[in-house]
């Protein structure tokens, strides 16, 4: 029997970063930054006017006697966008707009809401000092300076960061595509009437959903019966665009059941009995999909067609892979400790994943309520819990009271 971490070592290994793309600035939103942004000159260039006014000397605004400081000629003005390299003249102000070079040898900028907003000659209420209102150069950035580091997921912020230092293309991570495939004559969708003995498919609909918050790409093929050549065709036809395939069902060793089948002759798959619940048998491997250049190795992941196993393992395996493949730093989710309201009964040799509701906060520590039957979790109970609770190989009972390691579902 493979153990949990083996199973997941193998996946990790197995995959990698989709290599990167050089795409526009719109179309980067939502990737993860392939290579580090460096600044490629000072933001600003130049010292530039941090608010509406006017450009002085601030020591040809103090004195003035009783009267305050004294009224100064306007002898220009400057608009965001101009050239810099106006020279400033001692004892006069110049009229500038947030944004604009600040004349050369002018050191303050008094705002127009401090002034009467002379046009030819302006009053001010007050003495400036130097540097007040006025972003240097470099203020916001060195040349050379990193600004983005690969591995960082852009948003809005950083999509303007880039645009600030004139890129109007990034490399990026592309998000993976990831083809979805249930398996089983069983299934019917739940748009249709159902028949005796069939199943809702849920298996897809829920991976599809759990894909897209991940930040990948879902394509759910939808069912495919067990039939060896219908399933043989199917999965050839999905390699050509898919960066990742998942299968759901078609796991067990009876004759009727035909992933294992199926996936061997294709590529480098094995089946395994891996130690956890719920879900017991999982696949992974590599099959080969003819591309346009060259023949490429896309991973499969064979998951457990019960609904809830299907779930646990894709938050267990699939979902860190696909944040490796995407290019993030963290892959897992955030985990947290708490104490157990209830105890139960945990099957030896198996890593348990239970569905629980945890509530609380750093300050005063973690509680956790159990949901359901923690030997057979249903979707129901699933659907209300905001974690996993992890209960280790050696356990065999969890306690009232007893610190529960749990992988947080819900932020």
């Amino acid at each position: 029997m493979r153990s949990v971490q083996d199973h997941l070592a193998a996946v990790l290994a197995a995959v990698g970063p989709v290599a990167p793309l050089d795409v526009v600035l719109h179309d980067a939103t939502g990737c993860v930054l392939a290579a580090d942004v460096v600044a490629p000159r000072d933001v600003p260039d130049v010292a530039v006017a941090a608010r509406d006014g006017y450009a002085v000397l601030a020591h040809d605004t103090s004195g003035g006697g009783s009267a305050g400081p004294p009224a100064l000629p306007v002898a220009h003005d400057v608009h965001a966008g101009d050239a810099p390299g106006l020279r400033h003249v001692p004892g006069t102000a110049v009229l500038v707009a947030s944004g604009a070079p600040l004349p050369l040898g002018a050191d303050a900028v008094v705002p127009v809401e401090e002034t009467d907003r002379g046009a030819a000659r302006v009053h001010l209420q007050r003495s400036a000092v130097p540097g007040q209102h006025v972003r240097g150069a470099g203020a916001d950035v060195r040349a050379g300076e990193v600004v983005l580091t690969a591995g960082t997921r852009l948003g809005a912020r950083q999509v303007a960061l880039a645009a600030a230092m004139g890129r109007g293309r990034l490399p990026v991570h592309p998000t993976p595509r990831v083809v979805i495939l249930s398996v089983g004559d069983e299934l019917v969708e739940p748009t249709s009437g159902g028949r005796p003995g069939a199943v809702f498919e849920a298996d897809g609909h829920a991976l599809e959903s759990a894909v897209r918050d991940a930040g990948a790409v879902p394509v759910r093929v939808g069912i495919v019966p067990d039939d060896r050549a219908t399933l043989r065709e199917a999965v050839e036809d999905q390699l050509v665009r898919a960066d990742l395939l998942v299968l759901t069902g078609g796991l067990s060793e009876l004759a009727q059941d035909t992933v294992k089948d199926v996936l061997g002759p294709l590529g480098a798959v094995r089946l395994d009995q891996v130690a956890m619940t719920p879900g017991l048998r999982h696949g992974f491997g590599t099959l080969g999909a003819v591309g346009r250049d060259d023949e490429r190795r896309v991973p499969v992941l064979a998951l457990p067609g019960h609904p809830v196993a299907a779930q646990v393992a894709f938050e267990v395996f699939v979902r860190p892979a696909l944040r490796s493949m995407a290019g993030h730093v963290e892959l897992f989710r955030p985990s947290v400790t708490a104490v157990a309201d209830a105890g139960w009964i945990s099957p030896p040799g198996l890593r348990q994943f239970v569905p629980v509701q945890v509530v609380g906060s750093p300050d005063e520590g973690y509680r956790l309520t159990p949901l359901g039957d923690a030997g057979a979790p249903s979707t129901t109970a699933l659907a209300h819990a905001n974690a996993l609770a992890v209960v280790g190989e050696q356990e065999l009972t969890v306690h009232p009271g007893q610190p529960v390691p749990c992988l947080v579902l819900e932020g």
